[in-house]
């Protein structure tokens, strides 16, 4: 008897738990609702809740909330392309959280290390007998040196 494939959570969530389901359909909605609408679109409008069918859109002010009205079609065959089950898409004015999954945290630049940085570490280090403690301990002090969480904190004690 061959296994069955594994399945992911996600997958397995809505059969044991039939309430979860709309709420997986928003979640899914909410992470590919840039692709489906357009980056601009997005950038304004936020699918917000699922009930019956009707998809609600959070739409950020007036001039774009007439917009998305007026292509209602348009989104709702975009939408339903890839989510059957929603039927209508209604639109409504309010606040659009920006969402922290769809804006790439900076990256911090590295600082350049001195001789003077360079010293206090081997020095730290030093003072670890195990050589493959003292060589873990180099590299996480070179890191902590080049990438500081704040510029004054970057030349703080090791």
């Amino acid at each position: 008897m061959k296994k069955p494939a594994p399945r992911t959570v996600g997958e397995l969530l809505p059969s044991a738990l039939p309430q979860i389901a709309d709420r997986l359909l928003e979640l899914h909605l909410r992470q590919a609702w840039p692709a489906l609408v357009g980056r601009d679109t997005a950038r304004r409008s936020r699918p917000d809740a699922f009930a019956g069918g009707t998809l609600r859109v959070t739409v950020d002010n007036s001039p774009w909330l007439h917009e998305l009205t007026l292509r209602a079609a348009e989104i709702t065959a975009s939408v339903r392309a890839s989510f059957p089950a929603v039927l209508a898409l209604r639109f409504v004015l309010g606040a659009v959280a920006s969402d922290s999954a769809s804006v790439a945290p900076k990256r911090p630049r590295p600082v350049a290390l001195t001789p003077a940085d360079h010293a206090d570490i081997d020095a730290a280090a030093a003072a670890i007998s195990d050589s493959g403690l003292a060589d873990a301990a180099r590299r996480l002090l070179v890191t902590a040196r080049r990438f500081p969480r704040t510029q004054a904190a970057s030349r703080g004690a090791v």
